[in-house]
């Protein structure tokens, strides 16, 4: 026996440790052997004592050692042969134990004996050369470069499109490259004619497109990325309201829904004012003014574009862009503004809703609590004030709407409107009840409503809290003060976004007539809002307000005598 076979044989103390599936005996059953321990001792030996085997461990030390890949499938496979034959010698024929049945299907044991180092041909671990693998580029500090069946197709369809004598396109000729090639909403041709055309020559040739489009990797980024690049100025990582007003421009311009306005610049601007006013409160969340990428991937205005710009009607786009919406605003804002100087002070916005408001509220309004006024006027506000107040009004379903409250009832501005600040302002409501001879609700009652309708997290954790002082009051004396009691009914934002009926917590403390509709509930409204789910607060509204305002301008025209004048001769003869 060699010196190494024997340095194997010292090395092995604990023979209970070796795996018997190692001893590769395809005659013996594995659990046989590990039943036996004895009997494991005595197949290694017989194993190690083998003539093959010491030149085997040999000729696998030296190639180990030369670094070479160590194959020893071969090998043991003809040393099992021997082993085999040196098994069946062991026992009788009489006195053999028989294997158990083997299966060819698959199961958990044939599954265990496959990922076993058995698989490989022997007990020792094959050690090879670690295989680099090259880990393609995934960032670009530019965008992610396109495809050659990519960059192929859309320099078919450039080439098609710049096929002219002077190799460049108009301004009027760009928006077939706007739709086609780039695939987005025509009225945005104009913006990325500029883009592109720096120099302002007012021609973009075919290789000057290619540069920005292709060679600057636009073609592969998604759609919000590509009109935030276009829109943004040089330098800037934002959108301002400013970056919106050549878009509104083109839309008014080339749109055959708002065609009717095109004899009337005041009322374009006025439109065109109030669809970026509203893209400002429904995306720009942080309401800093500034239109982050992240913020317009995240609103609606992709889609809302490209509605625009395949739907003729252009009142159909009811996010952002419907002229209706924008005459209800406008003509609110100018019912409101009795002396016409655009700007609306606090006797003018009381009566709003058919005075629906509380004073209270419309103090902390004017005291710029939910939003700094844009005015520099000194207690009016301004337009854009207005249309950010009407929103948050009447769609208090929506997110900046309850942000936009929730800052007016929260008086110390801590976070948590507690039952002292609603109590506040519901004060005022309850003595407009009275007056309206109503039968008053307590506001005891009332915080109970607000809280079973909103249900906040503080007050399953505080109502623990108390059971557990109740019961440590008589001996440790615990003060339960006013203040604590307090903390059961506090309300965070997030629990009235968490709530679908957060709105109407608002309505119940400052706006009495829409209290009063939330406690009658009108069948019919509710029947029409189910019916039509998508639609939201804002959206009904809008519409109702249209048709009232449509039929007061017809009954005025009607007085004014513009009306048709009914002719009797072309009535049919009965």
């Amino acid at each position: 026996m060699s010196l190494s076979i024997k340095m194997d044989i010292d090395a092995v103390e604990d023979v209970t440790c070796l795996d018997p599936e190692l001893l590769q005996l395809p005659d013996v059953s594995p659990f046989a052997l590990k039943a036996s321990p004895q009997l494991v001792e005595d197949f290694f030996s017989q194993w190690l004592s083998l003539p093959g085997t010491g030149h085997l461990v040999k000729s696998l030390i030296d190639d180990a050692k030369s670094g070479t890949i160590v194959n020893a499938s071969a090998n043991f496979s003809t040393l099992n042969a021997v082993g085999s034959h040196s098994l069946s010698s062991m026992f009788p024929s009489s006195n053999a134990p028989p294997l158990s049945p083997r299966s060819s299907s698959g199961s958990p044991r044939t599954s265990k004996q496959k990922s076993s180092p058995s698989a490989l041909g022997s007990p020792l671990k094959l050690v090879s050369e670690p295989m680099q693998e090259i880990i393609p580029q995934f960032y670009f500090q530019n965008g992610c470069p396109p495809t050659k069946e990519l960059k192929e197709q859309c320099l078919s369809q450039i080439n098609h499109l710049f096929n002219n004598p002077l190799n460049g396109l108009q301004i009027d000729e760009f928006k077939a490259v706007t739709k086609e090639v780039c695939k987005l909403p025509s009225f945005l041709s104009s913006a990325l004619f500029r883009k592109i055309d720096v120099e302002w020559t007012g021609i973009v040739t075919r290789d000057a497109f290619i540069k920005y489009w292709v060679d600057g990797n636009m073609l592969t980024m998604d759609i919000a990325t590509q009109i935030f690049e276009i829109l943004k100025r040089p330098g800037c990582k934002y959108l301002t309201q400013v970056d919106f007003k050549p878009v509104l421009r083109e839309l008014l311009a080339t749109h055959p829904g708002l065609e009717f306005l095109r004899n009337t610049p005041e009322f374009q601007d006025r439109y065109a004012e109030t669809v970026i006013y509203r893209i400002f409160y429904h995306i720009n969340r942080s309401g800093n003014g500034r239109l982050t990428l992240r913020e317009l991937k995240r609103g609606s205005l992709v889609a809302a574009m490209q509605h625009a710009d395949e739907e003729e009607d252009i009142n159909k786009v009811l996010r952002y862009f419907s002229y209706e919406h924008f005459y209800v605003i406008y003509c609110k804002f100018w019912e409101l503004d009795t002396d016409h100087d655009f700007f609306i002070d606090r006797e003018n916005l009381i009566r709003y809703g058919n005075h629906a408001l509380t004073y209270r509220i419309v103090d902390r309004i004017f005291s710029q609590a939910p939003r700094k006024f844009t005015s520099e006027v000194e207690g009016k506000m301004g337009y854009e004030d207005f249309v950010y107040f009407m929103f948050s009004e009447e769609d208090k379903s929506s997110q900046p709407s309850l942000e936009y409250w929730f800052k007016c009832i929260d008086l110390d501005g801590n976070g948590v409107l507690t039952p002292n600040e609603m109590q506040f302002f519901y004060e005022e409501q309850l003595h407009r009840m009275e007056c309206m001879a109503q039968e008053p609700v307590l506001f005891e009652d009332i915080l109970c409503q607000i809280i079973d309708m909103i249900a906040p997290e503080v007050k399953a954790t505080f109502f623990l809290i108390t059971m557990i002082s109740f019961y440590l009051l008589v001996s440790y004396e615990f003060d339960l003060t006013h203040d604590n009691l307090q903390r059961e009914y506090c309300i965070t934002l997030q629990d009235l976004k968490r709530c679908k009926l957060s709105g109407n917590v608002f309505n119940i403390l400052f706006n009495l007539n829409k209290f009063v509709a939330f406690e009658s509930r009108d069948p019919f409204l509710i029947r029409q809002e189910r019916e039509e789910p998508t639609l939201t607060e804002w959206d009904h509204f809008a519409h109702r307000e249209y048709i009232r305002l449509s039929m007061e301008e017809d009954v005025e025209d009607a007085s004014n005598g513009s009306a048709e004048v009914w002719d009797e001769s072309l009535e049919a003869p009965f």
